[in-house]
C-alpha cells in the first residue's frame, strides 16, 4: 500500500445529502454532511440505531448515491462512474463484512470466499481461501454450505471473504455482532493488524464502545450531523 498518497483523502463526502420518499412523505437521514478519510486510516462510525449509519457506510462505498452533493474515491466522483465501473472499483480496491452476511447459499465457505479472488483473476485464489478461513477458525467447514452453518459461522466466512481479496479499504457494519466474545475480540485483532500492516482503510460501524475506541478516529451520527468524538 506504499503507493498510495497519505496527502489527501482516499474518500471524501462533500455537501452530501440523503432523502427517501415514503407513504407518510420525504425522510431526511442527513444534509451537509462532510468527511474526509485518510489512507490507512481507522475510523469508526457510532450513533443510535435508524440514525442512517449504515446508508452512510452504504454512500461512501459507491453502493447507494446521494440525493445530493458527492462522494469522490481516490478524487474521482462516483456517480461520474456508471454501473460496471462502481462494480469494479468495489471488486478490485473495496472489501464488505454486512450484518446479513450475504454469503452465497449454493456455494460452500470455501467457494464464497474463493469466488471474488477468482473474479479478480488471482491464481492463489484456492490457497487464499483456504487460508483465510483457518484464519477465522473454520479450516474444518470448508465444505459446508451456509445453511449447515451458524450465524457465528457464517459471519467469520463473511469476514474471511473480506479479508482474502486484500482491500484497499475495508467496510464493517457491526463486524463482531454475530461472535462470541472470543472469537470477536480474534476477530478484532486481525481487523487491526490488517489496517496496521498492510495499510488497508478500515471504516467500522459498531455499538461497541471498547471496538470503537480501538480506531484513530471516532465520528458520532446525530440528528443529520457527523460530530468527532474526542479520543
Amino acid at each position: 500500500m506504499s503507493h498510495l498518497n497519505r496527502e489527501k483523502p482516499l474518500i471524501e463526502a462533500q455537501d452530501v445529502a440523503k432523502s427517501f420518499n415514503t407513504q407518510a412523505g420525504s425522510v431526511e437521514l442527513f444534509r451537509n454532511l462532510d468527511v474526509r478519510i485518510m489512507p490507512g486510516e481507522s475510523l469508526a462510525i457510532i450513533g443510535r440505531s435508524g440514525a442512517g449509519k449504515s446508508t452512510l457506510l452504504s454512500l461512501l462505498a459507491g453502493l447507494d448515491t446521494p440525493t445530493e452533493g458527492q462522494i469522490l474515491f481516490d478524487d474521482q466522483p462516483l456517480e461520474q462512474l456508471d454501473d460496471a465501473a462502481r462494480a469494479d472499483l468495489r471488486l478490485q480496491q473495496i472489501s464488505f463484512i454486512f450484518q446479513s452476511f450475504h454469503l452465497l447459499p449454493e456455494l460452500d465457505a470455501l467457494d464464497n470466499v474463493r469466488l471474488p479472488l477468482e473474479i479478480q483473476g488471482r491464481k492463489d485464489a484456492d490457497a487464499q481461501a483456504r487460508h483465510w478461513l483457518q484464519q477465522v477458525g473454520l479450516g474444518a467447514r470448508l465444505d459446508h454450505y451456509p445453511a449447515q452453518l451458524s450465524g457465528g459461522e457464517q459471519q467469520r466466512v463473511a469476514i474471511a471473504r473480506a479479508f482474502a481479496t486484500e482491500p484497499k479499504v475495508l467496510f464493517a457494519d457491526e463486524p463482531t455482532g454475530n461472535l462470541d466474545d472470543d472469537t470477536g475480540q480474534q476477530i478484532i485483532e486481525q481487523l487491526f493488524d490488517l489496517n496496521t500492516n498492510a495499510g488497508t482503510t478500515l471504516i467500522l460501524i459498531t455499538h461497541d464502545i471498547d471496538l470503537a475506541s480501538r480506531c484513530q478516529r471516532r465520528l458520532h451520527l446525530q440528528n443529520g450531523r457527523l460530530e468527532e468524538v474526542p479520543a
